[in-house]
C-alpha cells in the first residue's frame, strides 16, 4: 500500500457502530492523534449511516441526532435526493444521482475540506452519487456507498468495475484514511447468519467478497472484526421478510474502516441494536435485501 501516517500517528482510535431508527445503520469513530508540524492535538468524531431516505429520515428525528450527538462528520448514504437542510456550524457536500430518487451521498462537516473528489476514475461509475471523499490536513475521511449487485447479479459488472475504481483511488492517497459507508457485501460465512444458502448470491459472492479482501490487502483494517475475530450473531441489516430481525437472521455489510497504521490505536469497535427514537414502523433500509 501507499498510504502512510502524518509525521505523527494517530494515539487511538475508537470505532461504535450499530443501527439507528429501528434498522438503519450508523456508526461512531473517535479518531485522535498529535500533529508533529504544529503541536497541537487532533480529534475527530464521524458518524456513518444509510439513512434510505433522507427527507424521511429528517421526519423521523435525524436532526435532534445531529444537534446531540455533534460529530465533526456525518457522512450519510442512500439519501435518495436533495432537501432543505439546516445545519448550521457544518459544510455540506453532496453528491447526488442523476436518477431522480435513487442513490447518492451527503457527507456534513465542521472543517471545509482542502480538496472534495466526488468521482473514480473511470466511464460510467459516478452517475449515482456514491462516493464524497474529503481531504484535510493530516488525513481523508471517505463516504461510500457501493453498488448492490441486485437480484441474480444482474449489475454484478457495473458492481465490480465500482470496486476496481475504488480499490485504484485509495491506494493512490498517501495519507491516514478513514473509510466507512455501506459495503453491500457480507465479508466471510461468520458476517451472516445462513452462509451456506446464499453462496453465490448477491452480497456473498465470491467475486464481491474477492474484492473486499483485495482491500484487506491493501493495507485496510476492518475495524470490527479485528477486535471481535470470532463473534457470532454480529450484524448490521437484516430483511424485512420472515421475521428476520427478531430472530437476528442478518448479514454484517455495513464497515468502519481505516488505514492498517491506525490498528495499534483501535481501542474500541461494537455493533449495537438500538433506536434513536421510537417508531411504529420499521426503516425501509431494513426492508430492502
Amino acid at each position: 500500500s501507499r498510504m502512510r501516517l502524518p509525521v505523527a500517528p494517530p494515539q487511538c482510535l475508537y470505532i461504535q457502530y450499530g443501527r439507528g431508527l429501528q434498522n438503519t445503520f450508523f456508526a461512531y469513530g473517535y479518531v485522535k492523534w498529535y500533529n508533529g508540524t504544529k503541536g497541537r492535538r487532533r480529534e475527530v468524531k464521524a458518524v456513518t449511516w444509510n439513512v434510505n431516505g433522507l427527507k424521511s429520515c429528517m421526519d423521523k428525528g435525524l436532526m435532534e441526532f445531529i444537534r446531540t450527538s455533534k460529530a465533526d462528520f456525518y457522512c450519510f448514504q442512500e439519501i435518495r435526493g436533495r432537501c432543505q437542510l439546516d445545519t448550521p456550524g457544518y459544510e455540506q457536500y453532496w453528491n447526488l444521482a442523476e436518477r431522480k430518487g435513487y442513490s447518492g451521498t451527503l457527507t456534513l462537516a465542521k472543517e471545509k475540506a482542502l480538496r472534495v473528489q466526488m468521482e473514480l476514475p473511470g466511464n460510467g461509475l459516478n452517475h449515482e452519487g456514491r462516493l464524497i471523499a474529503l481531504e484535510y490536513e493530516d488525513f481523508w475521511i471517505i463516504n461510500v456507498y457501493v453498488p448492490n449487485s441486485q437480484s441474480s447479479l444482474g449489475r454484478a459488472a457495473y458492481r465490480e468495475a465500482w470496486d476496481a475504481a475504488l480499490y485504484d483511488f485509495l491506494t493512490s492517497l498517501e495519507k491516514p484514511i478513514i473509510l466507512c459507508g455501506d459495503f453491500n457485501v457480507a465479508h466471510e460465512p461468520i458476517d451472516l447468519k445462513n452462509p451456506r444458502t446464499n453462496v453465490g448470491n448477491p452480497g456473498f459472492s465470491d467475486e464481491e467478497r474477492a474484492k473486499f479482501t483485495a482491500l484487506l490487502e491493501a493495507g485496510f483494517v476492518d475495524t470490527f472484526r479485528s477486535l471481535h475475530p470470532t463473534t457470532e450473531g454480529a450484524y448490521t441489516w437484516w430483511s424485512y421478510r420472515f421475521n428476520s430481525r427478531a430472530k437476528n437472521k442478518g448479514w454484517r455489510i455495513d464497515y468502519c474502516m481505516t488505514s492498517e497504521p491506525v490498528r495499534p490505536m483501535l481501542k474500541s469497535a461494537s455493533i449495537l441494536n438500538l433506536s434513536l427514537i421510537h417508531i411504529s414502523e420499521p426503516t425501509r433500509h431494513a426492508q430492502i435485501s
